[in-house]
């Protein structure tokens, strides 16, 4: 798409645009920090915060109006960022508590295996496409996708994502006891010793 081309938004849109590029870097850098420094028991905290963060910005892309696409087709930004490294170092950085369930659709319930690692490389995916469309100038094109990857993918799966980790902190805090999960809460307690997550 040429630089005629591309619609002309206002400035409130613009703005909005530009916190949520912001939002959306702040958890990309700090997701490839987290896999990067492979240290289990200091995961947890910066992995709720960040993705509590990004799911903020995914909540004000839902309560805006509809943005819609600039064209048929997505503009070409080049090739998707190869994330499989992280991905790995994510599985082994989380290891015992990795894989989890939970419930994709509410209203029509039934129970998903999946991992944290496979699931937060997706969000980072979809994320970091919409970032490049933004840093080429493509701003509407931006918007229009991470609101729709939003309310079709990352937005689910970060949801998903957050109520492990914060299940995981849980376990460790009050010492709930689940049936069939004895492994997990031993693993989740061990992954959280030197973390900060413990009152005093």
């Amino acid at each position: 798409m040429t630089e005629t081309t591309r619609p002309v938004l206002d400035a409130e849109t613009e703005e909005f645009a530009q916190q949520i590029a912001d939002q959306v870097e702040s958890f990309l850098i700090a997701l490839k920090a987290v896999a990067s420094e492979g240290d289990g028991g200091r995961a947890i905290s910066p992995l709720l915060l960040e993705i509590s963060q990004v799911l903020l910005a995914g909540a004000r892309l839902g309560a805006q109006r509809d943005f819609t696409p600039t064209g048929e087709y997505q503009p070409d930004v080049g090739p998707e960022a190869d994330l499989d490294e992280m991905r790995l170092r994510l599985a082994e950085l989380l290891d015992a508590v990795d894989t989890y369930s939970y419930v994709f659709d509410p209203y029509v319930p039934e129970l998903v295996t999946s991992q944290l690692s496979d699931d937060l490389t997706s969000v980072a995916n979809d994320l970091e496409n919409g970032l490049r469309h933004y840093r080429l100038g493509n701003v509407a094109e931006a918007l229009w996708w991470w609101q729709f990857s939003y309310v079709s993918s990352w937005g689910n799966l970060a949801g998903a994502a957050l109520n492990a980790l914060v299940s995981i902190v849980t376990h460790d805090r009050l010492d709930v006891e689940i049936v069939d999960e004895d492994d997990q809460l031993a693993a989740a307690d061990e992954m959280l010793e030197g973390d900060d997550v413990t009152p005093r």
